[in-house]
């Protein structure tokens, strides 16, 4: 590839964003959201290309999977984006200094973001709405078995921008393969940062080599304790709910971590897994509790590999623990620092869980379904930061910002 235009063509369009006002910005997204829903057709025409190519029983399939149900989702979320605050220009901070010069911070956007990720087209539209709104051109680099669907929602975008006289290049689908990925993640001086969003795979590649910095987002191997304390109606609901909502997505429940004292309950707590025909790796102790209550087919018993693991599937492991302090501790050795819950009524082992477990986001009692940045009210979320500099958790609009001192005096000299 080897193109240089690309980045020039990026940063200059960054550029033409600062001059841009926030309601401009908004009337081009609602524009976007209406232009989505019109152009739902030949969006899907693209995607079925994509989707015959992919195997139905492949977990991504249903990540690179469009509807007309979901395209309308999507334009709810550009036109949610739409109604939020500017990020820009915010004061921070401001002093004066006993010389008189003025100094403040204020937010400013990055630049140019870059984004790698996987077959996730509704990530286009995502990230397109989210770095508009936060001042920044996106360089977009999707994955092979997405490249169709990329594409027509790339010409989507740019229709709208050239509607309305700004420079398309505010965003760029770079072309398939490894060799553009490679590009952005040398482009050094043109773009920015760079946001993976994929498996954990793809996240350890890009953080490994890339010479830009990197915000890493999405790995998620998420458990859930159910404490000796816990509730076993909020436990039954929590864990089906976050094993089965939906498991392709990074907010998945992998492992459910029990308490000993509690194992008499296990059969009551899985149960419902069996209607979505969920396979369960469990311990020794757990097997023999589900042994006979939980159906022969689905149920194998774990090894050292079966933890660790964003299944992505409908699939799950059992570790079983003596108390809060091992249940942290396994968490802590096979967590990825996405999403950790506990099921408990006692407030004490609740405090404990918060304070000791590693995680961008901690639950008790709900869910781990919810981390998510609608679900937060930040609007269209453009990932889940796993990373504890700069951003961490949901990121929207206000993490895609940087900032700036301004000076001002009258002829101050040092």
């Amino acid at each position: 590839m080897n193109d240089i235009s690309w980045k020039e063509d990026a940063v200059k369009a960054s550029r033409t964003l600062n001059l841009i006002n926030d309601e401009t910005i908004n009337q081009v997204l609602l524009a976007l959201a209406n232009n989505a829903i019109a152009q739902t057709e030949s969006i899907l025409v693209e995607n079925a290309k994509d989707l015959a190519a992919m195997d139905k029983a492949n977990p991504m399939y249903d990540r690179l999977l469009l509807s007309k149900e979901r395209i309308a989702g999507i334009a709810a979320d550009i036109r949610n984006v739409a109604t939020l605050p500017s990020p820009l220009g915010k004061q921070l901070m401001a002093t004066e200094r006993p010389n008189g010069m003025k100094i403040s911070k204020i937010t400013v956007p990055f630049g140019v973001v870059g984004i790698i990720y996987e077959a996730r087209p509704n990530v286009s539209f995502d990230v397109f709405s989210l770095c508009l709104k936060s001042g920044n051109a996106c360089v977009l680099k999707g994955g092979t078995d997405a490249h169709n669907s990329n594409s027509a929602i790339v010409k989507v975008i740019q229709s709208v921008l050239e509607k309305f006289g700004l420079d398309k290049n505010i965003v760029t689908l770079l072309p398939a393969g490894r060799e553009a990925t490679a590009e952005l993640m040398n482009a050094v001086g043109y773009v920015d940062v760079i946001i993976p969003r994929g498996g954990k795979g793809l996240i350890d590649f890009v953080r490994d080599n890339s010479r830009i910095p990197v915000i890493e987002t999405g790995a998620g191997i998420c458990h859930t304790y159910f404490d000796e304390f816990g509730d076993l109606e909020n436990g039954k609901a929590i864990v089906f709910n976050a094993k089965t909502r939906r498991v392709s997505v990074c907010n998945a429940l992998d492992c459910l971590v029990i308490n000993e004292k509690r194992l008499t309950d296990i059969a009551a707590l899985c149960q419902k897994l069996a209607e979505k025909e969920v396979i369960i790796y469990a311990d020794e102790k757990a097997f023999n509790s589900l042994n006979g209550n939980y159906p022969a087919h689905l149920l194998e018993k774990a090894s050292d590999e079966s933890f660790g693991i964003e299944f992505l599937d409908y699939k799950m492991s059992v570790k079983t623990v003596d108390s809060i302090e091992s249940a942290v501790d396994h968490i802590s050795k096979y967590s990825s620092k996405h999403s950790e819950c506990i099921v408990s009524e006692n407030q004490a082992q609740i405090n404990l869980f918060e304070k000791t477990v590693d995680a961008a986001c901690v639950y008790s009692n709900v869910s781990s379904a919810f981390t998510d940045g609608a679900q937060f009210g930040l609007g269209a979320e453009i990932g889940i930061s796993t990373q504890k500099l700069h951003a961490r958790g949901p990121m929207a609009l206000e993490e895609l910002c940087s900032y700036k001192w301004i000076i001002k005096g009258d002829g101050q000299i040092r």
